[in-house]
């Protein structure tokens, strides 16, 4: 019988503190983009962008990590699949918002909902994985599910399709990447290369009748708004410790705490609706992932079971 390294439990107890903090943030994240209320979905992607690169810019500098980031801009390949990833989370930010600012949280928790069972099938049609029998059964479920959704209520997932196919994706580049770009600098590129959109969505809105609301709705409204660099880098940043801290199995349980949050925000305190057809398509949602955490926690027993036999 073996027994746990204390610095070991220590290490996990860390990472699932980090991963958890990071999941905890984004769950609440849309109280807060509800509170930059008149600030539209496309401003507030902007400055999203241009404030996380602000800040990431001042982490490396107390982090004292620009020598990193050098040798990554060195590297044309890295920079290729920064540019990539940028693009990808821009759009995942841009939907999210679209999502949250025009009254369909819940339709954004049912794409986080669905988007581990998105992962999985990156995994077999790009990296050529192969999927155990429980995964197949969570894929169909999820995918009978969405076809409620569109048949019986009547609406397009786009939101939460949208946002699945895009994270989805965003994290397999993540891993190809690998550990090959540290968090602070790769969130610094992909920030920097969505710099030309941000600036052009900014001149856009501005041509509008409502134009700009930074500095146009007092003080508070701008502190608000010019946190949204800090509320999009510490999530991820947090997540990046959590990651290397503990098994990808563990990450696997914790990230339903976000969408989770999420339909609790929409349906409890924004009061979305929720009617019966839309309910069969998200309990049929859960039920897919039930199938899914359990397949988790078999494939871990095996995998532990494998290293006590083994010699």
């Amino acid at each position: 019988m073996t027994s746990t390294n204390p610095a070991t439990r220590a290490t996990q107890t860390a990472g699932v503190a980090y991963a958890g903090g990071a999941y905890l943030l984004w769950g609440v994240l849309p109280l807060y983009f509800l509170l930059l209320a008149p600030t539209g979905p496309w401003e507030v992607v902007a400055w999203r962008v241009l404030l996380s690169l602000v800040f990431c810019i001042i982490l490396l500098t107390v982090m004292r990590g620009w020598a990193a980031l050098r040798t990554i801009i060195r590297q044309p390949r890295l920079l290729g699949w920064t540019a990539l990833a940028g693009l990808l989370i821009y759009v995942n930010w841009q939907v999210f918002l679209i999502g949250t600012l025009t009254g369909h949280v819940l339709e954004t928790s049912l794409g986080y909902f669905i988007n581990p069972i998105t992962t999985v099938l990156l995994g077999v049609f790009v990296l050529r994985e192969r999927l155990r029998r429980l995964q197949w059964t969570a894929i169909g479920i999820a995918a009978v599910a969405v076809i409620v959704i569109v048949v019986l209520y009547g609406d397009f997932p786009w939101i939460a399709l949208s946002l699945t196919a895009s994270f989805g994706l965003y994290g397999l580049i993540k891993k190809k990447i690998g550990p090959a770009v540290d968090a602070v600098s790769g969130l610094t590129l992909e920030s920097f290369w969505l710099i030309p959109i941000a600036v052009v969505q900014l001149i856009l809105v501005a041509t509008t009748p409502e134009g700009l609301t930074m500095g146009a709705n007092g003080p508070w409204h701008v502190a608000l708004l010019a946190f949204a660099g800090v509320a999009t880098a510490v999530p991820l940043l947090l997540f990046a410790a959590g990651a290397r801290r503990i098994d990808l199995t563990v990450i696997g349980m914790i990230q339903f705490v976000t969408p989770v949050m999420q339909f609790l925000i929409g349906a409890l305190v924004l009061g979305e609706p929720m009617p019966i057809e839309r309910w069969i398509g998200f309990v049929l949602v859960w039920v897919a992932i039930v199938v899914f955490v359990i397949d988790l926690l078999l494939a871990a027993r095996r995998g532990r079971r494998v290293l006590v036999t083994a010699p």
